[in-house]
């Protein structure tokens, strides 16, 4: 899917990752605040802790996330079950 469609899912509240990402594990999903928030408007995070990969010092743990070019004009999304 493409990432028109990635982002649609992620609004019904699914997990979505692409393809070609360096490493398997990690995909993205959409936060939406609630009262006891800090944040005040909904945003996209990524979740690395299930990342696999043969890097021992690369970052496992749930951080905001940024599309690049590369992303919004990819079509290898998929949904993560």
């Amino acid at each position: 899917m493409n990432f028109g469609q990635a982002l649609e899912a992620l609004k019904q509240g699914k997990r979505v990752a692409r393809r070609g990402w360096n490493g398997k594990g990690i995909y993205i999903e959409l936060q939406r605040p609630d009262a006891n928030s800090k944040m005040t408007q909904p945003y996209i995070y990524i979740v690395t802790t299930g990342l696999v990969t043969d890097n021992k010092d690369a970052p496992k743990g749930i951080v905001p996330w940024l599309a690049s070019q590369t992303d919004m004009l990819a079509d290898d999304w998929n949904i993560v079950e």
